[in-house]
């Protein structure tokens, strides 16, 4: 595995499983948020943590996903309806159905932007999203 290196073409990533575009989505996201709040605290774990958690959930993932939708072109607008009609097979106990299914349409646009390498497309979206203080 070539971590960071690897690229995927289009093609792969057309035919992949939503919900597998959407669990790198998440480590990705997540990897964003936190960085971005070590940034702002580096040396309080617990607030961390607690600032982390609003946004990395499917609510504020779902809140983040309004913002992102009127930004992404055709193959990114497919790639989250993919991901948002992706049949789940369970939800956490703190979300609903339809917040949740559009979180994971929000992870799957990040997982496929990161894994085909548009991480300058993916930067513009985040900061269009949360502002320059996670970039």
């Amino acid at each position: 595995m070539k971590f960071f290196e690897r690229e995927y073409g289009e093609e792969e990533l057309k035919n992949a499983s939503a919900l597998a575009l959407s669990f790198v989505g998440d480590a990705v996201h997540t990897l964003y948020v936190r960085e971005g709040n070590f940034e702002k605290n580096p040396y309080r774990n617990g607030e961390l943590h607690k600032m982390s958690s609003k946004e990395c959930c499917a609510s504020g993932q779902a809140e983040a996903a309004k913002k992102l939708l009127p930004l992404l072109n055709e193959n990114e607008t497919f790639v989250f309806k993919k991901g948002k009609n992706a049949n789940v097979r369970s939800v956490p106990k703190n979300a609903e159905l339809y917040e949740y299914k559009v979180a994971t349409g929000f992870e799957a646009v990040i997982g496929y932007l990161y894994l085909s390498g548009q991480t300058e497309r993916l930067k513009e979206l985040m900061t269009a999203v949360y502002g320059d203080e996670n970039g």
